[in-house]
């Protein structure tokens, strides 16, 4: 094993495959790894810390409040939920939060509210969602059944029942997917697992006329692409208000790194989220709530979107020239705002790059699915840490040659 590396531990569950390195503390953009070696990090733990690591307003808000009270379960008020719930409502499309710890408990809380919905108008038998193939939703019984993903679903049959998939982008197929039992569509935005896969804007407007058309709700995962990652809060919004969701699953971002998640929809869509229907003992607790209320704070300060907006073109305009000189290595960029994929050309694969990137350039990225690395750098990230993620990618470039 190299020097400074760590073993993996026998008593972990081997779930994951873990490079051989652990950080002990951030500082902005960058990880600080146990042998004090620095890492730009350009994955920010799956786009998750939003704002980098140890970011000023976080840590006052975290120790504040660790100070003063962590968790009381929701058999009370939280002033912290409620004030998060209010940021939250009165910049989107939505009227009622309800808080959870992570994006797959949101995406469960939105099928639930989507068959309930149904059940309290009288259509009990509309209860089947619509996804998209090569989605990703979380790792529940519900939310692979959701995905669709057949490694994800290996050896956990039968798979639940009650979600049917179409390709993604593609309206004629979707509507002639709909039946007298569809309760909802339920799409990303922006596919992040499955390849940073952007659905058209148009599409997005077409799927909220189509819901309409046929009584169904439709249900967006912004669990990764959303909380400012595309240079405004929500991916959706780019649509400018003609595909808004009725329901929507939130997560990573919004807590900045403390586990935090929500769903949120319209006081229609969530109808049926009343007392005894739905419950959780840590979410939204005095703790993650401070958090997500400061996260939210930060982001809503005038300019900090219009930056994120700035910081991404120059990553995609960069990115396209280490494309275009390195075809041997590298084929197409993809995706929206700091949410960025690099599909790598066969023989290479994602991995390969990615560990070339971390062990020569001290470059973190995510591998993602289609032979995709992912870009997700800190919504924080200056030109010169983009500049410096481009010089590494080109230099990996050009230190590959084509395998014949």
């Amino acid at each position: 094993m190299p020097e400074g590396s760590i073993a993996p531990s026998p008593s972990i569950a081997p779930t994951y495959a873990r490079a051989p390195i652990a950080f002990e503390r951030g500082e902005g953009c960058f990880l600080i790894s146990t042998d004090g070696q620095r890492y730009l990090d350009f994955g920010s733990g799956i786009a998750v810390n939003a704002l980098g690591h140890s970011h000023p307003v976080l840590v006052e808000a975290l120790q504040d409040q660790a100070a003063k009270l962590w968790h009381t379960s929701n058999l009370y008020e939280i002033p912290h939920q409620r004030d998060l719930a209010e940021k939250l409502t009165a910049n989107t499309f939505a009227d009622l939060v309800f808080f959870a710890n992570s994006g797959a408990e949101a995406l469960e809380g939105c099928i639930k509210a989507a068959r309930r919905f149904h059940h309290l108008q009288g259509n009990p038998q509309k209860y089947r969602i619509i996804g998209a193939n090569s989605a990703f939703h979380g790792r529940t019984l519900a939310t692979i059944s959701a995905g669709n993903n057949a490694k994800h679903l290996e050896g956990f049959g039968p798979r639940v029942e009650g979600f049917d998939h179409v390709a993604f982008n593609n309206l004629n197929e979707l509507r002639a997917a709909i039946t007298a039992e569809t309760a909802a569509v339920l799409v990303e935005p922006i596919q992040g697992e499955g390849g940073i896969a952007p659905a058209d804007l148009s599409y997005l407007t077409a799927l909220r006329e189509t819901c309409d058309e046929f009584g169904i709700l439709l249900i967006y995962d912004e669990v990764q692409c959303g909380v400012g990652r595309t240079g405004r809060l929500f991916a959706h919004q780019w649509a400018n208000g003609t595909a808004d969701p009725d329901l929507m699953a939130v997560a990573k971002g919004i807590g900045g790194g403390f586990p935090l998640g929500c769903f949120m929809g319209t006081a229609a869509a969530m109808s049926g989220i009343s007392a005894g229907m739905h419950g959780t003992t840590y979410g939204g607790n005095p703790l993650a709530s401070r958090v997500g209320c400061a996260v939210m704070d930060v982001m809503m300060q005038p300019g900090f979107m219009e930056r994120v907006y700035a910081a991404s073109n120059r990553l995609w305009d960069g990115m396209g020239a280490v494309v275009e000189a390195n075809p041997h290595v590298y084929q197409m960029r993809r995706g929206a705002g700091l949410m960025q994929g690099v599909m790598v050309a066969e023989p290479y694969t994602c991995g390969e790059i990615v560990a070339r990137l971390r062990d020569d350039h001290h470059i973190l990225t995510v591998p993602a699915g289609q032979n995709v690395i992912r870009l997700l750098p800190p919504l924080i990230v200056s030109d010169a840490e983009i500049d410096a993620a481009l010089d590494a990618f080109r230099a990996v470039g050009a230190a590959m040659k084509a395998r014949v």
